[in-house]
């Protein structure tokens, strides 16, 4: 494990940009951040400012975000309804970076177009931090649910993972595989046809990982280890009748729990439709709500990283 923080100043724009190594120093990091005492951690981020930038709707991101910054001791201020902002009078996207880019020490954009957050980081002169771009990745994402496998399975190598719903337009999908390249995994991509992941995205992916294509969950359920289920997402559809033709089409209810194994894992980046029953909620193998509260200590962890170059 590197001991060099290689996230200082660093951009997160892709989980692809990090090693093995890299990803297990955040992991580290962030088991270090939640043993400082209170007074410690809060001088993580003392006189520093968060900025973000929210083109598309968020709770858990946005809120984790600033719930982290405040932890180390910061500030955060931005946009998060882009009605109340001058993004609603027609200012582009660059000019928005520029402006916050000087009442900030870090920046993190969700926005609905591909490309953008590597765009931002080309004009922004503070590090960007990549919360959603279009259909392409959630590297933040990723990172927190790597980090859940780990604490709750207490290793990510030779785990069966499942990954059900959405995974063509499934941006936390792709940065989820991206970093699962790093371990020796099998996964069980289950998808609609019309729903199955973009394989211009994967396609170098495929030679160098164990990746199965299944369209039926029941096919793969008693394999797994691990399953992380995608809400079907009506927004991204350019026809609203082909949402209507899959909306609904995998349910996680207990009646799939009597054929998988005992300790399976369910996890969800939410939020939830009705793809997983509220029934699964209070059993053993509801991990999600817990992977909500490990995004705030990693989230914690990866902006001490940035704004320290030597913070633990």
């Amino acid at each position: 494990m590197p001991s060099k923080n290689h996230f200082f100043g660093k951009d997160i724009v892709s989980i692809r940009d990090f090693s093995k190594d890299d990803l297990e120093f955040i992991f580290d990091s962030t088991d270090k951040v939640q043993q400082l005492k209170p007074e410690e951690k809060s001088e993580l981020g003392k006189g520093r400012t968060l900025g973000y930038i929210f083109y598309e709707p968020s709770t858990r991101t946005r809120m984790s975000f600033e719930a982290a910054m405040a932890s180390l001791g910061g500030s955060s201020i931005g946009i998060f309804d882009s009605k109340f902002s001058s993004i609603e009078k027609g200012e582009s996207l660059a000019d928005t970076i520029r402006i916050i880019d000087l009442y900030s020490d870090v920046i993190v954009l969700r926005h609905s177009r591909d490309g953008s957050s590597r765009y931002a980081a080309e004009l922004s002169s503070n590090p960007i931090i990549n919360a959603g771009s279009g259909s392409e990745e959630h590297p933040t994402q990723a990172m927190l649910d790597l980090y859940t496998i780990f604490k709750e399975k207490g290793r990510i190598d030779n785990l069966n993972v499942g990954i059900v719903g959405d995974l063509k337009y499934g941006r936390t999908v792709y940065s989820l595989l991206y970093g699962l390249k790093n371990y020796n995994v099998n996964v069980y991509l289950v998808s609609p046809p019309s729903l199955a992941i973009r394989k211009e995205s994967i396609f170098e992916y495929e030679a160098i990982m164990n990746i199965m294509h299944y369209n039926y969950l029941d096919d793969v359920i008693p394999h797994l280890d691990v399953l992380y289920v995608t809400r079907i997402q009506k927004e991204r559809f350019p026809d609203i009748q082909e949402y209507e033709k899959v909306k609904g089409i995998y349910r996680i209810d207990e009646k799939l729990l009597d054929i998988a194994k005992t300790d399976l894992s369910i996890m969800h980046p939410l939020p939830r439709l009705d793809e997983i029953s509220h029934k699964i909620d209070n059993t053993k193998n509801a991990i999600y709500f817990k992977q909500a509260a490990y995004g705030k200590e990693l989230r914690s962890a990866l902006l001490a990283l940035i704004l320290n170059e030597n913070p633990f």
